[in-house]
């Protein structure tokens, strides 16, 4: 794993572009026509008012309250900084609805009260039950953490969830399970010492404590040392209720022959002659970020028997609570819960550690860069493995339904468990899985346009996240003063700044150039006037040298000029094999569209090329392809010449003998509506086409901006498909996150 380093400047900007915030509302229904406004308001509304007002139940059939969650704090303990107050809480809570909505498709709305006062808190909470679904409290401190969530779970019917304790446990809970498993050991046989006695830590050992874990096996320590029965010092209601009957004093006595050492603390509170000091096959869980209370490093440096969890991504066995949160209330949400109980916190524990018991899809393999199998260094599963969508709610369900606190229990819980399997975006897996195949494969990607702020912008992301090298075309004078600008002028020592007058290949590239276009009407002086001044010729230069792995380019000038520039170095015209492949990206679905860049009036053979480089691209985006070749006719209706062309293009893939599913000529709805597809029951296609082939490159284009602009599409392209090496074409209106993701397409293709 990369450890991805983020400064102040990536920070702030990604909280401001596009907009600020993280979050915005969309409404679910059509809001365009004066019937629609007099369904959505007034008249109509007043129906459902009516039905909700003579049945409360009714709110979860007529309004969005049975999917939506608050996540509300006052900002007293925010994250680990402290109290910042109702406002600094403000990106935190924004990222915990974000979180929900990714994770599990729960909307989210964060709401930040401005009070320490934990009666004018709950009372605040109380009065808007009638708004969500569920509470998720957030960063409050303790002890009026404690107060303000049980005061709330008694006086609301909705399920009332403090994360900071209770998402920790049930996440601990489960590698817990897991880790005993391992170890041969029964957790109510187990010996067990929690350090850190804030709402995470009591959590904590209260959930082990009701899965079995013996009170008098249990020991809890606080900066003061450990919670003993008759200590007064430090003391509190929550504390007493753990106080454990002992005679050791201090943490290190308390390790002493301890099988579990569970850490909610600080940095360094263990050392490796605590460590030595605790029985054979024993657990650590150093879960104080962002630095753990020991490190594994050091941890194995002195016992290789110890199974080792902390709370950061870039160890073994992470302990984060968004393996919990997400699927516990989405499960609660979906039998309209009155409460999230214990038996539900247990059920999700057990769960995840099922889960991490069983055979681990390639997809999660590929997106840590090694293969995980259930072991020490996997008892917990990864928060990016599809499954969890589908295996951790219908548990948390059945427990809520089977200990009563379910208003409306499923009965179709096989089904359930199919619609939470295509209720997630797949669009998610598909950009994960190019951002896993970059890190793997560590290229260096060449920026050819370093005179562009967001050029550069980008590469210094593309290495700071951890893809590989990044090399800019520019000078270096002008580099670093358009990075300084931006707030950047520390990176210029980490990026290579590459140009004619600082390299030692420049005879070599005009060597190769000029004998390329020497019969193509250019001379000597031609040539090194295009391999010293023109920046795509030269980053094409490099790439053909294999000084790169992969190119970025277009952002400063139309993608037609570009593409012509870049054929001098590459066989990247119409007749070489080349095609632009662009991915739109909207409401989950994908879709590449082809030729949106090389041919301007393609023949069906030029269809067929495009067909084949189309279905390349889908392959390697993760995707089984599924060709059609679109017109505004589906198999010879209505007839036209114009559409000649795109009836036979199937013909020639038929004669060629492809290994992938293509079908056409046929309208875009055919292509991609499943119910349109019905009338056509001997069509070749098994589902919606995903690589749709357009007649010529203007209505590839229309197309393409048509979607982006007007529905708001992620579009990320043309992929250059066809040549020997990697080239991504931006366009001229780039953000900084698309040149990124053109640079980590090009790293994860290239070979």
């Amino acid at each position: 794993m990369v450890d991805t380093k983020v400064t102040r400047e990536d920070a702030l900007a990604f909280h401001m572009d596009p907009t600020p915030g993280k979050w915005e509302i969309q409404a679910t229904v059509p809001m365009t026509t004066q019937r629609d406004l007099s369904l959505a308001y007034s008249p109509g509304v007043a129906v459902p008012c009516e039905a909700i007002a003579a049945n409360p139940e009714l709110a979860y059939d007529y309004t969005n309250k049975g999917n939506l969650v608050a996540v509300i704090s006052n900002g007293t303990a925010v994250l680990g900084l402290g109290n910042l107050g109702a406002l600094g809480s403000k990106p935190v809570m924004e990222g915990k609805a974000v979180l929900f909505k990714r994770f599990a498709d729960v909307n989210s709305i964060d709401i930040e009260l401005d009070t320490e006062d934990p009666d004018e808190f709950c009372n605040a909470v109380r009065l808007m039950g009638p708004t969500f679904g569920g509470i998720n409290l957030e960063d409050i401190k303790a002890p009026e953490c404690f107060i303000i969530e049980q005061r709330l779970k008694e006086e609301m019917d909705i399920p009332v969830f403090h994360d900071d304790q209770h998402g920790t446990a049930v996440i601990c809970a489960a590698g817990l399970i897991n880790a005993l498993k391992i170890s041969g050991k029964k957790i109510e046989d187990v010996k067990i010492v929690l350090n850190g006695a804030g709402a995470a830590g009591i959590a904590c050992l209260e959930l082990l404590k009701s899965m079995g874990a013996a009170h008098n096996n249990c020991i809890m320590c606080d900066t003061k040392g450990v919670i003993y029965q008759g200590r007064t010092e430090g003391m509190n209601q929550w504390k007493s209720a753990h106080a454990a009957a002992t005679d050791t004093r201090t943490l290190a006595q308390a390790m002493n022959g301890c099988d579990v050492f569970l850490g909610v603390s600080a940095k360094g509170a263990v050392t490796q002659d605590m460590v030595q000091s605790m029985a054979p096959n024993a657990v650590i869980f150093a879960m104080a970020n962002p630095d753990p209370e020991i490190t594994p490093e050091e941890v194995h440096a002195v016992r290789d028997d110890v199974i080792v969890a902390t709370g950061r991504s870039d160890y073994p066995n992470q302990v984060n609570n968004v393996l919990g949160f997400p699927y516990l209330f989405r499960g609660a949400l979906d039998i309209h819960a009155r409460a999230i109980n214990d038996e539900m916190k247990i059920a999700c524990a057990n769960a995840l550690a099922q889960l991490a018991r069983e055979d681990v899809p390639d997809e999660v393999a590929l997106a840590y860069g090694r293969k995980l199998t259930f072991g020490r260094d996997y008892i917990i599963p990864t928060p990016f493995d599809p499954r969890l969508i589908h295996v951790i709610p219908p548990a948390v369900a059945r427990a809520g339904m089977d200990t009563g606190v379910a208003r409306r229990p499923i009965v179709d819980i096989e089904g359930y468990e199919e619609s939470l399997k295509t209720r997630m975006d797949p669009t998610a897996s598909i950009l994960r899985g190019i951002n896993a195949r970059a890190r793997a494969n560590q290229h260096t990607i060449v920026f050819a346009e370093g005179d562009d702020p967001r050029i550069l912008r980008a590469a210094v992301l593309y290495q700071r996240s951890g893809f590989g090298v990044a090399l800019v075309v520019g000078r270096e004078d002008d580099v670093k003063a358009k990075l300084t600008a931006e707030g950047l002028g520390d990176a210029v020592s980490e990026l290579t700044i590459v140009n004619a007058a600082n390299t030692e290949h420049l005879d070599e590239y005009k060597d190769f150039l000029y004998n390329r276009l020497q019969r193509k009407g250019h001379d000597s002086s031609d040539i090194h006037r295009m391999a010293t001044r023109d920046r795509h010729v030269f980053a094409s230069l490099m790439l053909a040298h294999g000084h790169a792995d992969g190119m970025v380019t277009g952002a400063t000038r139309k993608s037609a000029h570009v593409l012509e520039l870049i054929n001098h170095v590459f066989d990247a015209g119409p007749h070489d094999g080349a095609v632009g492949v662009t991915a739109v990206l909207n409401k989950g679905k994908i879709v590449l569209i082809a030729d949106t860049l090389v041919h301007e009036w393609p023949d069906e053979n030029d269809l067929a090329d495009i067909a084949e480089r189309g279905a390349y691209v889908a392959r390697r985006l993760g995707l089984e392809p599924r060709v059609a070749f679109l017109s505004f006719s589906t198999f010879g209706y209505p007839v036209s010449e114009r559409a000649e062309k795109m009836h036979k293009a199937p013909d020639v893939l038929d004669a060629r003998g492809v290994d992938f599913e293509y079908e056409g000529e046929m309208t875009v709805d055919v292509a991609l509506n499943t119910k349109a597809q019905e009338a056509y029951p001997f069509s070749r296609l098994t589902g919606p086409a995903n690589v749709l082939v357009v007649p010529a490159r203007h209505s590839a284009s229309i197309s393409v901006k048509l979607m982006q602009e007007m529905a708001g599409a992620t579009v990320i392209g043309p992929i250059l498909a066809g040549i020997d090496k990697p080239i991504q074409i931006c366009s001229t209106g780039s953000t900084v996150n698309d040149i990124l993701n053109m640079a980590v397409l090009a790293s994860s293709t290239a070979r």
